[in-house]
């Protein structure tokens, strides 16, 4: 790409920030209409609520901003294509995606996308493309020669469903051809890969594993999403929660950049709103079986008990060993006789906790919905804590972008 194309992309840049999720969302409508078969990979739900129009649209715009050096995007570009490779998508399927994207750009722009843009940015997207198929390729690679791993889809059967809360179930994942399984980092996740009979095709959806390694099976908790307002219920919770012991779904290998570090001595901060403490479960499960057994504070926030997912268990252990400390923050309690120092009525507010999470050289993971994560996050930089040992997990498509 010369010079001038790139002050061509540049050129774009005011009307992707004014009309990028119209671009996005007419491509979208435009992808699927000229292949329905992709239906079986995106993720129609968040097609539904507008999340993925806008993560799209961000990340186009965040490319055309930085065309002079998209290096600068590495590490936005390494959780995109990790995400890929957990759904397993192929080279040919970029091809598809550029296609219809250089010709949602002619058709929504219209006389201001002249051939000398449309080329500009045809040269742009295969050179994002080629940046993220190599990328892909090497986590394909690397993944291929993890043990027990194996890349594009592999069949588990549900042996065991437990009720975690009235709307979180655990489902025990082993797999059907009695091959071992690879191991995880603690706060990746797995892609699960269902048929949905309300639409009538397969779709895939990310679900933190919720427990340490076991070299039998994998657990994830699932919360059943119910519709409101605008947002749709969840297809796939929901279809998840209507399986039973016996079932069969199909999963990928483990994925994911948002994990404890490893052989990290550092204090933990586990901070988590509702189902957003599954990968927290599986950070805590192992602490508890490592020799260092750090010092561990558990911040949770939900609605109420009813909904607390986990919480027999975390009190269990809290009584067990002296590294862990606790906080419970329920929007509503059911009596004021419940509240004490450990459970709190209200949002989560860390300052609340302050003296128990400012710890030295500690490491603060935070996992929920988006309002949460942001509102958390600011919390702790005014709390001056430093930005680089804060981590987050934003469930759906990335649209917060805070380190």
């Amino acid at each position: 790409m010369n010079q001038y194309q790139k002050e061509l992309i540049k050129a774009t840049i005011p009307i992707l920030r004014s009309n990028g999720e119209d671009l996005t969302s007419y491509f979208y409508t435009r992808m699927f209409t000229h292949h329905p078969e992709l239906k079986n990979i995106f993720n129609m739900g968040n097609q539904a609520n507008g999340k993925q129009k806008s993560a799209l649209a961000n990340a186009v715009l965040a490319y055309a901003e930085n065309i002079e050096d998209p290096s600068v995007l590495i590490n936005v570009l390494k959780g995109i294509g990790t995400k890929h490779r957990s759904l397993n998508i192929q080279q040919e399927q970029y091809k598809i995606v550029g296609t219809q994207l250089i010709a949602s750009i002619g058709e929504v722009v219209g006389e201001a996308a002249t051939p000398e843009i449309l080329e500009a940015w045809t040269i742009a997207y295969n050179q994002l493309a080629q940046i993220m198929i190599d990328l892909e390729k090497e986590l394909y690679k690397e993944n291929a020669a993890k043990p027990g791993s194996w890349n594009g889809w592999r069949n588990f059967i549900i042996k065991k469903i437990t009720d975690e809360s009235s709307e979180i179930k655990s489902f025990y994942l082993y797999p059907e051809d009695g091959q071992p399984i690879t191991d995880f980092q603690s706060g990746q996740y797995i892609s699960v890969h269902v048929f949905v009979p309300e639409l009538g095709f397969m779709q895939p959806r990310q679900y933190s594993l919720s427990s340490a390694f076991n070299p039998e099976y994998y657990r994830i908790s699932v919360k059943k999403e119910m519709g409101v307002a605008s947002n749709p219920a969840g297809l796939v919770s929901n279809t998840l929660h209507s399986k039973s012991e016996g079932d069969i779904i199909s999963i990928s290998a483990p994925a994911g950049l948002f994990h404890l570090e490893k052989d990290s001595e550092n204090p933990l901060v586990l901070i988590s709103g509702g189902v957003g403490l599954t990968p927290m479960l599986s950070m805590l499960e192992t602490n508890v079986n490592s020799i260092q057994n750090k010092k561990t504070v558990w911040v949770h926030g939900c609605r109420n008990e009813s909904v607390h997912a986990f919480k027999d268990q975390i009190a269990s252990l809290k009584e067990e060993v002296k590294w862990l400390e606790t906080f419970t923050f329920y929007d509503s309690l059911e009596s004021t006789n419940n509240q004490s120092d450990q459970i709190i009525e209200g949002r989560v507010d860390l300052t609340k906790c302050k003296e128990a999470i400012l710890l030295e050289d500690a490491k603060f993971y935070i996992c929920g919905p988006e309002i949460f994560i942001k509102k958390q996050y600011q919390s702790l930089i005014d709390l001056n804590v430093n930005q680089k040992n804060i981590f987050y997990e934003e469930f759906g498509p990335q649209v917060i972008n805070l380190n």
